[in-house]
């Protein structure tokens, strides 16, 4: 019932043997350590009022009311509280017993297989590249039928980092509605932008408080605070609801990580601060990386820090492997649906970017 995923099994343990890692694609500027209680980033900031609650906190970042968000363990938790709440509804199960969850391809393997494990069937729609990757509205549209209960995308889209506008979002998911279906927006890259678009979700770009929208995401990649495994989903109070009882048999969230998920909240504006810049300096590193290599096609988008590469001769696996051999990770197109290419991240701090990214020109050089 539940099928591995291959891209956890295989990443797990890479980050922290590789010397060079331009796998990993959160903005975290130092190793994770289970020695220590507070993530380094927090330490010595303020807390809030002890009647501050995160739920609060989240509605207050994202312009939704505290009803409409559920604290989950991560967005990879989101999203299986999601597609679980989406299938086991009990106002359409007896009608529709075979759920259809719709996922784009390329995408993220866990939004691929978590609906298998559900025991949904699991459609897909193409982003192509002579469209450079976007999300296409007819596309999806020739995809959906009548069984279509969800559609499932990232924004920015992993592993491209296409940016899809909130106008485009809210569109597709009327077009989802018609067909009964609504549409998951997977947001945990949503705050990667040249310069913050508003004061809403980091600065970046939301679909959060649309009609017919789910809206997943987390602590993770914008802030670099994965240890906490602090995560949300944003929907209608209906939705939030079942998506809560289901919550009940996989109850994960630890009350130290709410206190300092809290604390973040709290003093999100620095740390906004701090991780634009982060961006900013590593996407300049990058960007200008891919510009100058005549072996390597592909597009690091404005604002971004990471992207869909391909090589003029190696596919995915064989450049993977080969790069991993002298102990730079970079992760395989396959796990995308996109075996031809490979995805690069560069989220570590700007010198150890630079370190790894001199390091990856000159494995490139040595092919």
């Amino acid at each position: 019932m539940f099928p591995v995923i291959s891209y956890l099994d295989w990443i797990a343990g890479r980050p922290e043997a590789a010397t060079y890692d331009l796998g990993s694609s959160d903005l975290r500027t130092d190793t994770p350590s289970y020695t220590r209680v507070t993530p380094s980033v927090l330490s010595g900031l303020e807390n809030p009022s002890e009647e501050v609650s995160l739920e609060s906190q989240i509605a207050a970042a994202y312009g939704v009311s505290p009803k409409n968000v559920l604290i989950t363990a991560g967005a990879t938790h989101a999203n299986f509280l999601a597609v679980a709440a989406t299938v086991g509804d009990e106002n359409t199960a007896e009608e529709d017993p075979d759920h259809r969850i719709l996922v784009e391809k390329p995408g993220y393997e866990p939004l691929v297989v978590t609906p298998e494990a559900l025991n949904s069937q699991t459609d897909r729609f193409l982003r192509v590249e002579e469209n450079d990757w976007q999300l296409d509205a007819e596309r999806v549209n020739s995809a959906l039928t009548d069984e279509t209960a969800l559609v499932m995308v990232t924004n920015r889209h992993n592993p491209t980092g296409v940016l899809t506008s909130r106008n485009d979002l809210a569109a597709l998911a009327d077009d989802c509605a018609k067909v009964g279906a609504r549409l998951l927006v997977d947001e945990v890259y949503g705050a990667f932008v040249e310069a913050p678009v508003g004061d809403l979700a980091f600065g970046g770009v939301t679909a959060a408080g649309l009609d017919n929208i789910v809206v997943t995401g987390s602590l993770t990649k914008f802030l670099g605070l994965g240890e906490l495994r602090i995560g949300w989903l944003i929907a209608d109070a209906a939705f939030v609801n079942r998506a809560n009882h289901i919550l009940q048999y996989v109850p994960s969230i630890s009350g130290p990580s709410v206190a300092l998920a809290r604390r973040a909240f709290h003093n999100a504006g620095q740390l906004r601060d701090r991780a634009q810049a982060h961006l900013t300096e590593n996407h300049t590193q990058l960007s200008a990386f891919v510009e100058d290599r005549d072996d390597l096609t592909g597009t690091i988008r404005p604002g971004c820090t990471f992207g869909l590469l391909f090589h003029e001769e190696l596919d995915g696996d064989a450049l993977s492997e080969a790069a991993w051999n002298e102990d730079i990770l970079i992760v395989p197109g396959r796990f995308f649906g996109v075996p031809e290419g490979f995805r690069i991240a560069a989220s570590r701090s700007p010198a150890d970017v630079e370190a790894a990214l001199a390091a990856f020109g000159d494995f490139l050089d040595s092919l």
